[in-house]
């Protein structure tokens, strides 16, 4: 099918794909093969987002403002897709010669308080991680202050992480290592199942029936339709589990980058204890970092597909509120992720996909904190 896109699009098309490219080959340079398809898997990510508009953030509160549960079910499919590769591989990868870790994290007081904070930072800021990155990449003007708060708020956090640290908490759980691949994943799909009903319920009862889905008009063109968007994003997720053998994560390149810009302007941050043992990051170039990586892919895939829809245009203009909002927002999203071990993708997609239960309480409190930013949003007047 051909596409028409104007001269100035397939410009950004073109420096986008040139820019994605360059990442991959200095990824390969850097960390070899595996680290230059983590950069692609990340331009497939960015891609899929973008054209699917998948979104953590609008998902969350449209069940709460228009009682529409459709981008809740999205996300639902994509974790149980996911997760039907992700457990057999956790649990059995390293007999087949294909070892596969997962995000089993303890959680307590401070990633209750990380994702609850977190929550009302994507309200706010527009966007959760991959949300963020997506529409920054996509042309956005005010997700750049977003993302650049972000970055911010998630160094803050790594100078205090010791002590939020102290804090009591639970110890790591694992449903595959306590019910078996199959168990946990019956288990999974059993709680995921409910949620999904209760989505429906709602929305028939604000409604009276479902609103029917956006269709998916053009593959490279878009836009697809939220159940293209969770087909895609699984693929990311299980490419991203086989090549680099541990789910797909975001947030903690922002500290990473944050900690490499306070490092170069003096600021003794190799100090701190959340960066004695990671001084080498600190030190090397940010091409060896994996998330890294995949997020320049993320942004780069993201403004590609911009150019092919024909809507790369960023807005210069933005009022006093946007970026008050914006910084607000980013700040509140850098500094809770790191105590709740990462954002939507990380802790909540992450975690669910391997099968751990912070990733269930991450999912409650950052809901919870979504709640309460989308009811700052409507006395802002941003809805």
């Amino acid at each position: 099918m051909a596409l028409a896109v104007g001269k100035s699009q397939a410009a950004v098309v073109a420096i986008a794909a040139g820019l994605l490219a360059m990442v991959a080959l200095g990824a390969y340079g850097e960390a070899g093969p595996r680290q230059a398809v983590a950069a692609l898997i990340g331009g497939l990510a960015g891609l899929s987002l973008y054209h699917a508009s998948f979104g953590f953030t609008a998902a969350w509160r449209r069940i709460v403002t228009e009682r529409r549960g459709g981008g809740l079910r999205a996300q639902f499919v994509l974790i149980l897709l996911t997760s039907a590769v992700s457990f057999p591989l956790i649990a059995w990868g390293h007999v087949l010669g294909w070892p596969t870790g997962g995000f089993v994290f303890p959680f307590g007081l401070a990633a209750a308080f990380g994702a609850f904070l977190f929550g009302i930072g994507m309200q706010l800021g527009g966007g959760c991680g991959s949300g963020t990155l997506f529409t920054a990449g996509g042309g956005s003007t005010r997700m750049m202050i977003t993302l650049a708060s972000f970055i911010l708020g998630s160094v803050a956090a790594t100078a205090h992480l010791h002590l939020w640290g102290r804090l009591p908490k639970l110890p790591p759980m694992s449903l595959i290592r306590e019910f078996g691949p199959h168990g946990a994943f019956l288990l999974t799909a059993f709680v995921l199942g409910l949620l999904a009903i209760a989505t429906v319920v709602i929305e028939r009862r604000a409604h009276g029936s479902i609103a029917e889905a956006r269709p998916t008009k053009s593959f490279f063109a878009g836009p697809w339709s939220p159940m293209m968007g969770a087909v895609m994003l699984a693929i990311v997720g299980i490419a991203t589990l086989i090549v680099i053998g541990r789910p797909w994560g975001i947030t903690s390149a922002f500290a990473l980058w944050g900690g490499k810009l306070f490092h170069a302007a003096g600021v003794p941050v190799e100090s701190w204890p959340y960066w004695t043992w990671q001084r080498g990051a600190l030190e090397n170039p940010v091409l060896r970092d994996t998330t890294s990586v995949m997020d320049f892919g993320i942004i780069l895939g993201a403004m590609a597909a911009a150019g092919l829809a024909g809507r790369f245009a960023p807005v210069w203009r933005l009022s006093r509120r946007d970026v008050l909002t914006a910084v607000a927002g980013g700040l509140m999203m850098g500094y809770g992720a790191r105590l709740a071990y990462g954002c939507n993708i990380g802790a909540y997609l992450g975690g669910l996909v391997s099968g751990s239960l912070h990733g269930w309480l991450w999912l409650a409190f950052g809901f919870l904190g979504s709640l309460a930013g989308t009811r700052v949003r409507l006395r802002l007047g941003m809805d």
